[in-house]
């Protein structure tokens, strides 16, 4: 079952290739393939069983995000956007237990995370109102919440005793990768465009879905 990780870090390498050669029937294909790869790692080494099933849930609408986004990413943004809103919804879902072990450490982790997040959103959200995207501004400011509470439950892992060491460490990397990859987009989309920007985007974004699955697989994997 490894084999379908390596598959999934070949295809996102592939990927990679394809935005910076720009060879979009290779990316049609390398793209959604590092997600189907990861759903059937998941299916196969968990059984879909108990909060398995979110993530697994999870893989498929942010499938659905990737394929919509691919084929235009101002003309299904707003889709793109909830697909991916129900996506993060379900790995919170699926990491529900952290939230019934948080601990003081997780408190001080949700200031930090508050912090930085707000301060990113108000700057996003300022260029946005002075571009005239006003419509969009609920729906971003809806999915950066949404976002940044994944984040923190993904992190505080590193607190629960219950995780083993490698683990947390993987699903916290992988959601600050996605994290991550979001801000890129958005930046990139309503602030100011960055070099390699689509590129830089993707790569954290598959980096992060790789990271988050393999945690997950480490932590709850059938033996």
């Amino acid at each position: 079952m490894i084999i379908l990780l390596f598959l999934a870090l070949a295809f996102a390498a592939l990927e990679t290739l394809a935005l910076s050669k720009n060879l979009p029937n290779l990316e049609r294909v390398a793209k959604p393939a590092v997600m189907v790869c990861l759903f059937a790692w998941l299916y196969l080494s968990t059984g879909l069983q108990g909060n398995m099933l979110w993530f697994g849930l999870g893989i498929l609408f942010s499938l659905i995000g990737d394929v919509l986004l691919m084929l235009s990413v101002d003309r299904f943004f707003v889709f793109g956007l909830l697909a991916f809103l129900v996506a993060h919804v379900l790995y919170i879902v699926g990491f529900q237990d952290q939230f019934a072990s948080a601990s003081g450490s997780s408190l001080l982790l949700v200031v930090i995370l508050a912090v930085s997040v707000m301060r990113v959103i108000r700057r996003i959200v300022g260029a946005m109102r002075a571009k005239g995207m006003n419509r969009l501004v609920i729906p971003v400011v809806v999915y950066s919440i949404v976002i940044s509470v994944m984040l923190f439950a993904a992190m505080s892992t590193i607190f629960d005793p219950a995780w083993s060491t490698s683990a947390a460490f993987f699903v916290s990397v992988g959601a600050f990768l996605f994290y991550m990859s979001d801000i890129i987009l958005a930046w990139n989309k309503f602030v100011a465009p960055i070099k390699n920007g689509r590129m830089i985007n993707i790569g954290l974004y598959h980096l992060g879905q790789i990271g988050l699955i393999a945690g997950i697989i480490s932590q709850f994997g059938l033996q």
